[in-house]
């Protein structure tokens, strides 16, 4: 008979100070989503995944935790019509399960996302990507929250920057014996420059069981909500397309946070209020090294609230 080994994660740690998280990062895994009707959605993606642990236990069974990742991702990749937020929902529940001296187990995922779609003014077939971003938390309660969200990239136009190009315009114009009213209706029809950034939105919502939103829909809203969309193919239409659509709706980082709040509630009238929604806008300074970052996080009825007291 072979010796037993000890379990040594078990026995009691030198400093008994429980911790929050515990758990492994960076798991990749290949996930196939499928969809009624249309061919399956394969993705490459990467999980963390978190038990906490008491003070009177030394570690995590990080075998244990990597053995249910495996178990519930081959079962995604055969079960029909999953959602991304489920499959962390279920491997979350079942750390629960397995672990008995954990109250609380999160996995989140991440994973590149294509969209097909086509060129703003040639319509040409193309893909844009996105990065969905998933999470679930089990509690020992038997409650399981869920989160589903995704994080794009757009274009901006700094409304400070356009600003003061629109007076120089008008000055010259001015100078140049123009009438007011031909100048105001000029700069009108022809937005003025600003500098440009590259835009980075994030949007999640997260409730208790399946949020009841569309991947999908909030990717539209995150995109929307820059001054325009940007795309991988672009002829010199899409490109114009896309400078004036851009300059005609300058925002600032804290417009476009405020333009997502805008679209969720827009978009999801009946989402519980005590929905958490997670609005963020990052973008890339061109003419600063630093750059610039905007973010609110709120129950959906403070931002229902918010936006129907205007």
């Amino acid at each position: 008979m072979s010796q037993q080994l000890p379990d040594v994660q078990a026995s009691t740690p030198d400093i008994s100070v429980g911790l929050n998280r515990v758990g492994v990062t960076g798991v990749e895994k290949l996930v196939k989503l499928h969809r009624l009707d249309d061919r399956p959605i394969v993705l490459m993606a990467t999980f963390d995944v978190f038990v906490d642990l008491p003070g009177w236990r030394k570690g995590a069974d990080m075998s244990r935790n990597m053995e249910v990742v495996d178990e519930m991702l081959e079962e995604a990749v055969s079960e029909p019509a999953l959602r991304v937020e489920d499959v962390c929902g279920d491997v979350a529940e079942r750390l629960i399960d397995k672990h008995e001296y954990t109250t609380e187990a999160e996995v989140r995922m991440e994973a590149e996302y294509m969209i097909r779609e086509q060129t703003p003014a040639t319509d040409r077939p193309t893909q844009a990507t996105a990065d969905i971003i998933a999470s679930a938390t089990a509690s020992n309660d038997g409650t399981t929250r869920e989160e589903i969200g995704c994080h794009v990239i757009g274009m901006t136009v700094c409304p400070c920057s356009q600003g003061m190009s629109e007076s120089r315009a008008r000055d010259v114009l001015e100078g140049l014996d123009i009438d007011r009213k031909t100048i105001d209706e000029f700069l009108d029809e022809v937005p003025q420059p600003g500098h440009s950034q590259r835009g980075h939105a994030t949007l999640t919502v997260e409730t208790t069981g399946q949020p009841q939103v569309d991947l999908n829909e909030l990717i539209e809203i995150a995109r929307d909500s820059m001054s325009a969309r940007i795309y991988n193919l672009a002829k010199r239409p899409d490109e114009d397309h896309m400078t004036f659509a851009s300059h005609s709706d300058a925002k600032f980082v804290e417009d476009c946070v405020r333009a997502m709040a805008e679209g969720m509630v827009a978009a999801y009238p009946d989402l519980p209020e005590t929905a958490i929604v997670r609005m963020e806008q990052s973008n890339d300074e061109s003419i600063h090294q630093h750059n610039a970052h905007a973010e609110r996080v709120a129950e959906f009825g403070q931002l229902v609230d918010e936006i129907g007291g205007e």
